[in-house]
């Protein structure tokens, strides 16, 4: 089984309160990607409480973004309609960079298979928001809970807060032995 993760498509992430035109040229990849995809597809969605300027992330990014229930907090609308279309699973929703929950859920699910006598999970490609913070800590988590499954991250479907802050956690994950694949779909 392949999984694909769609990590925070969110308004706020794409043209909303931290968007960039990097974000906002990626969306129509990311729906094509999900659409063509032969596998399972979890969907994480950062989210964060009233009180965010409050918190440690708050204090460091002064920028309120991905309250619950707020456009902003919602996925992209495009991005919605498929996974509804599919009959998707409800987003992880993840109070941090990482999901240590998504981690555990894969590392379920490829122990199930291989309690079926399945070779359990072939590969995990992840896509999404923001390359150099979300997707880089989720890369890493599902390389940790899960090491001998190949992890993919595939750069047409990501952008950065910045170019090279996107660039530069590509490479790092890179070395960290996750797979970077470039083409567009």
């Amino acid at each position: 089984m392949k999984i694909l993760v769609v990590v925070d498509m969110q308004n706020d992430f794409i043209d909303g309160a931290l968007g960039t035109k990097e974000a906002v040229s990626i969306v129509p990849r990311v729906v094509e990607k999900i659409r063509q995809f032969d596998g399972r597809v979890l969907y994480t969605r950062d989210t964060h409480e009233e009180n965010y300027l409050e918190t440690q992330e708050g204090r460091n990014l002064p920028v309120p973004h991905c309250i619950r229930g707020t456009k902003g907090w919602e996925l992209a609308s495009q991005i919605e309609a498929i996974r509804v279309e599919k009959a998707g699973e409800a987003p992880l929703d993840k109070p941090t960079f990482g999901s240590c929950e998504l981690g555990q859920l894969l590392k379920a699910q490829d122990d199930d298979l291989k309690k079926q006598g399945e070779l359990g999970i072939e590969s995990i490609t992840l896509i999404g928001l923001c390359t150099d913070i979300c997707v880089i800590s989720n890369a890493m988590i599902v390389k940790a809970f899960l090491p001998e499954v190949p992890v993919k991250v595939d750069a047409a479907c990501c952008a950065g807060v910045t170019p090279e802050s996107h660039k530069n956690a590509l490479e790092a994950m890179k070395v960290c032995q996750i797979e970077i694949e470039r083409d567009i779909i």
